[in-house]
């Protein structure tokens, strides 16, 4: 089971904040550090110092870590052209020298679009299927040939389809609860699926639609990754549970119940029940982020008990 930090930066983070937590997950051995991607915070906290872009933050990571794996938790759609992020994800998987993983979604805060006037616009599940097709086709378009897109919502013509990523494939993580589109969408262009803040039993129906999709769509259902995102409060003793919850403004109970919260047996156990139906990694949405002792204890006591 691989474990992945995932941040929420919008509710109140700066660069300097992300760059002492990914440095944390480098050195006590997490797999990966990931990000959300929105510009508003959510609900009454106040957001300061204010939002930090995806990319940007990624690419100056990329030259300040070393091992870990990068990405999003999603990119929202609705952000870049298309062509842009094909060309901005690259730059940054060759700035990591080839560790970057692009999670990407439809878009969905409608307040933050308003907020920095961003284009909402009405149908983005289509349009999220064009993104998709024209970032891959990019990327794997050969040295010396051009890609050409005319679809719906996108016109590329003649793209010399550069630069090219590090890697010979960025992963890429499609997810979310749909019960027909988003699997179908996942068969077709995902190398994870990734299904967030999820019980175990709503988590392995969604993971049988998108093995049947798979399947359907003439691919091995093994091919993919299939992953879980769900927020973390782990402590030593039922206090410090208690005030790490305080500390992101949830109850302990409400935590324990939609996401990995108690001692470190507790969560072990729980994650556990996530591996039992199909999942090998899960994100651990940590939602304080001035608490590196948190991702000590996870280190120490959880990850180490996983293998």
């Amino acid at each position: 089971m691989d474990l992945r930090i995932f941040t929420e930066p919008q509710q109140g983070a700066d660069y300097e904040t992300l760059l002492a937590v990914a440095r944390a997950t480098e050195e006590l051995g997490f797999d990966a550090f990931f990000r959300s991607d929105h510009y508003l915070s959510m609900g009454s906290g106040d957001g300061l110092p204010g939002p930090t872009d995806a990319w940007i933050t990624l690419a100056g990571l990329a030259r300040e870590t070393k091992r870990i794996r990068l990405g999003t938790l999603m990119t929202a759609g609705t952000f870049r052209l298309p062509g842009v992020l094909a060309i901005q994800v690259a730059q940054v998987d060759r700035m990591s020298g080839g560790r970057v993983e692009l999670g990407l979604g439809a878009g969905w805060f409608e307040e933050e679009h308003k907020a920095y006037g961003i284009p909402f616009p009405k149908e983005r599940f289509g349009r999220l299927e064009e993104q998709l097709a024209i970032v891959t086709g990019l990327w794997e378009t050969e040295v010396g040939k051009t890609f050409s897109h005319h679809g719906e919502y996108y016109r590329l013509t003649d793209s010399p389809a550069l630069p090219k990523p590090a890697q010979s494939r960025v992963p890429v993580l499609i997810g979310g609860h749909g019960a027909s589109r988003t699997p179908r969408l996942a068969a077709r262009y995902a190398d994870e699926f990734n299904i967030p803040f999820a019980s175990a039993e709503d988590s392995e129906r969604q993971f049988g639609r998108v093995r049947a999709a798979a399947e359907a769509a003439g691919r091995a259902a093994d091919d993919l990754v299939y992953s879980n995102a769900l927020v973390v409060c782990v402590g030593k003793s039922d206090a410090e549970v208690a005030r790490r919850a305080a500390a992101i403004g949830r109850e302990v109970d409400e935590l324990k119940a939609n996401g990995l919260a108690g001692s470190p047996a507790e969560v072990v156990d729980k994650i556990g029940r996530y591996e039992a139906i199909g999942s090998s990694r899960v994100y651990l949405q940590v939602l304080d982020l001035e608490d590196l002792d948190h991702l000590e204890l996870i280190s120490a006591r959880v990850q180490s008990q996983l293998g």
